[in-house]
Parts: structure tokens; sequence; C-alpha cells
């Protein structure tokens, strides 16, 4: 195995190289810094380390060695049930939750990376000995296998990026006010606020969006209660909340207007800018676990004609 590698080697420099390109600390710090990140690291080097081995493997027709590939692939997944059950232990920790819909979502995108850091890897790997076999320089060979794996970090990114809620839908400011104790926004009702002293809170430091769907798949994927509830954590992580534990009148609420599909949110941040808090909702991702495609379906096409 030592004769190769010059395939070996750029494969898993490639394989890290993508899975720094996915490795992100920001306003989630998750993964966290520097014990998060680190792990993540090492988890990318075994994945890399796995591809770059795979083609050397076989041409020297060591086929148990394959096999460590359907074992990564095990193992990554207990990397996904890992992933999970660290963020349920945090979760009761979170003055607004994540919501299970959103734990999912992260502890999935976690395993993907890692396959995605191993197949960049057999790319490269796979590029390079082909290119060999059939008498091309070694020099060149390697060059190519590097473009190739450059080539698939960009093509992989892209293909498992997620959209924002800005792509599907509109927000917009809205306008808070009460029916009594009912905490309405647009007219929309969101919750009882019983104390005089939280409704003048409301009125003077409270701000809302109305986010307005651009398609009848977009109704669908906003409805869910996961996805409502990413909002509602995305916007208070980046503005602040106004609120403590045992102190729900400020706990945010996004809520549905049944006859337009329209969602209603109303937050008391500490800092009360409404264009944040626009940008916020837009910024959040759109759960995989939320979309709902029903016009690519021909009950949903005859429906929304």
């Amino acid at each position: 195995m030592f004769d190769y590698g010059y395939i070996i080697i750029p494969s898993i420099a490639l394989g890290v190289l993508s899975r720094l390109s996915m490795l992100r600390v920001d306003y989630k710090q998750y993964p966290s810094y520097p014990q998060g990140v680190f792990s993540h690291i090492t988890l990318g080097i075994i994945a890399a380390s796995l591809g770059s081995v795979a083609i050397p493997a076989l041409a020297e027709k060591e086929f148990a060695a394959v096999t460590f590939l359907s074992l990564a692939a095990q193992q990554f997944r207990e990397v996904r049930n890992l992933e999970r059950q660290s963020l349920d232990n945090i979760e009761p920790t979170e003055l607004v939750s994540r919501g299970t819909a959103y734990i999912e979502d992260i502890a999935k995108a976690f395993e993907a990376r890692n396959y995605v850091t191993m197949l960049t890897s057999l790319v490269v790997s796979l590029v390079i000995f082909g290119l060999d076999k059939f008498g091309i320089p070694t020099t060149y060979s390697v060059s190519t296998g590097i473009i190739a794996g450059l080539t698939s970090i960009v093509y992989l990114n892209k293909q498992i990026s997620r959209q924002k809620v800005g792509n599907i839908a509109d927000v917009k400011p809205a306008k808070i006010s009460f029916q009594g104790p009912l905490l309405t926004v647009n007219d929309v009702i969101i919750m009882n606020v019983g104390l005089k002293a939280s409704r003048e809170i409301y009125l003077k430091n409270g701000i809302a969006v109305e986010i307005i769907p651009k398609d009848e798949n977009a109704i669908a994927t906003l409805s869910n209660l996961g996805q409502r509830q990413a909002i509602q954590h995305n916007a208070a992580v980046l503005l602040g909340i106004r609120k403590d534990i045992d102190e729900p009148d400020f706990t945010p609420l996004a809520r549905r207007d049944p006859h337009t599909g329209n969602i209603v949110m109303a937050i008391v941040t500490m800092e009360p800018d409404v264009e944040c808090l626009v940008d916020a909702v837009k910024r959040t991702i759109v759960l995989e676990s939320a979309k709902r495609k029903p016009l690519e379906s021909q009950a949903g096409e005859k429906a929304a004609d």
C-alpha cells in the first residue's frame, strides 16, 4: 500500500478540505469550539482515509479492507445518534427550544457531511488511479485528481445545501395589537396575555413579522410545527429574548392564519429592531423533515387549480 502514497495523500488532503469547507461555528454554536470542532475534524480525517484507500485496496485485491467502508457507514450512523442525544440533553437549557425536528435535521446534516468527505476522497483516488493506469504521468494524474476533488467539493456542497425561509416565503413587518387580553398580530390571535404589565411590554417593546408563503408547497412546509419552532428559536438566538424561565408570556409563538396559510409571530427581544427580525426569519433553514411538495402530486395540482 505504500506504493500508492501519491494517491492516498492527495485523497486524504482533499477529503479533509471538504470537511473543513462544511465546518462552521456560527451563532448556533454547534458544533461547539474547540471540543466539538476537534471531534468533527477527527471524524473527517477518518472518513477521508477510508475513502482514499478503497481503490488501492481493490487494486491489491485486499477485499477485506473494503469492508471497512460498510463499517464506517454504520459508525457514521452512530455519530448521528450521538449528535441527536447531545442536543436532546442540552435542550432543557434553552430559553426557546430548538424542537425535535430541528435537532434531527442537525444530526442528519453531520452524518451526511462525513459521507461527502468519504466520497470526495474516493473521487480523487479513483481519478488519479485511473489516469495512472492509462499511462498518464504521475504529476498530471495528481493535478487532475486535485481538480476533480475541488470540483466535487463545490458540487457536493451545493447539493447538500439547504433552502432558507427567505427562499420560499416573503417576510414582512407586522403590527402587534390586543383584543382584550388576546395578543394578535395582523388580526391573527397568538395567545392570551393575562397580565396588564406583560401587555404593556408587548406594546412598547414587542416586534412582529408575517411570513407569506410563495406557493402551496411553501404553505405546507411552513405549517409544520417543527419548522415554526425552528423560526422561533432562530429569532430568539439572533436577537436575544426578554424572558427568563417561568415567564410564558414572553415565549415567542408562530401562529398560522387558517384562511391564508400565512404565519405570524410576535417576540419581545433584547434588540427590538423589526428589520433584524425579518432578516433572522429569512435566514432560518428549511428543515428537511418539514418539506412538503403537494404541487408535485396529481391531487395537489388539481387542488391548486
